[in-house]
């Protein structure tokens, strides 16, 4: 929350408003990593406090750079927290689209996975802004990286896990970077309050009610929170907003660094997941077709919910869910 108390629909004051509410509750799952609530807020706080320090601050613009994994999710919330903006990367880019978008992008700072540092100080001539970067350990052992760049957990050791930011607004930016289906990526600007109304719960979907105060958002939470499954990469907006939009209602999230539908399915059977979200057929077609194949080896009892967004999800495959689920509450959801 801002030093000044009021709560706005800032997308950083809807998070802690949940941590505040349920600090102890576990917020992610991924891999071997999981965070609290409070966790998840004390190192976002250690990173926000790291970035404010080399001056990044309100309006600037830092960019991400990793597959999903707790530290994506930590930037993104210490970001936000010192009203600065965040600029999703395509891991799968490869130089000339990756520097059209960092000098597009306009960076400041940039976290990134180690694997990836080859890549990015081939392409540092696009980078004429930057002034710090972080770089996640996962165990490449590569040694290439940029002579502004720090290691992540090093950074955070040394920042102060205080929440002491200043108020924020609705009216701050988060921007997405479309996947360029037709030409290079485009920048789509948007306010916190109006991404938030839009695709982050703002609106009740099935009443059309729209919050009045940002209180009410915190009184939808479940007394036994549920799990949700987004399997997308968080570099696309589909992850992002329901990661985000879970999180001001104090529910978990488990996400899988990269798309298995075997492994989908016995994340389900692990962390009991509720609701599942997918892109379209691409997702869909195969995890029906792995259960299918293997219908007595996953305990799916959990699954309550499937949705689906920003591609398109043919009746064909709805049937064959709904052939393995027929109480399954099936959500078809595209926007532009």
């Amino acid at each position: 929350m801002s030093t000044t108390g009021e709560r706005t629909f800032n997308l950083a004051d809807l998070f802690e408003q949940a941590v505040d509410r349920f600090p102890d509750r576990e917020y992610l799952v991924v891999g071997d990593q999981r965070r609290t609530y409070r966790e998840m807020d004390e190192r976002a706080n250690r990173l926000a406090h790291d970035l404010a320090a080399h001056g990044v601050g309100p309006g600037d613009h830092v960019g991400i750079y990793a597959h999903n994994s707790a530290e994506w999710v930590e930037t993104l919330w210490a970001v936000f927290k010192i009203r600065a903006v965040w600029i999703n990367i395509n891991y799968r880019y490869v130089e000339g689209e990756l520097s059209y978008l960092f000098g597009n992008s306009d960076l400041k700072a940039l976290v990134y996975e180690q694997a990836f540092g080859p890549r990015v100080a081939a392409c540092r001539d696009a980078l004429p802004d930057l002034v710090h970067a972080l770089v996640i350990d996962d165990g490449a052992g590569v040694e290439v990286d940029l002579p502004e760049a720090v290691p992540y957990e090093d950074a955070l050791a040394a920042a102060s896990p205080e929440r002491d930011f200043g108020p924020r607004s609705g009216d701050d930016h988060y921007i997405l970077y479309t996947g360029g289906t037709t030409g290079m990526p485009k920048g789509v600007v948007w306010r916190h309050e109006d991404v938030f109304m839009a695709l982050g719960g703002g609106i009740d979907p099935m009443t059309k009610v729209k919050a009045e105060k940002p209180e009410e958002i915190i009184e939808r939470a479940y007394d036994a929170p549920i799990t949700f499954f987004p399997i997308a990469p968080l570099m696309h907006g589909a992850t992002q907003w329901g990661l985000m939009s879970q999180a001001t209602t104090g529910n978990r999230v488990v996400l899988v660094p990269n798309f298995d539908p075997e492994e989908c399915w016995d994340l389900v059977q692990t962390h009991g997941i509720n609701s599942i979200m997918i892109t379209g057929d691409a997702m869909g077609r195969p995890l029906i077709e792995a259960l299918k194949a293997n219908r007595d080896k996953y305990d799916t009892s959990s699954l309550l919910s499937l949705s689906s967004s920003a591609a398109i999800f043919s009746p064909s495959v709805k049937d064959e869910f709904f052939e393995v689920f027929p109480d399954l509450i099936l959500t078809d959801a595209i926007g532009s």
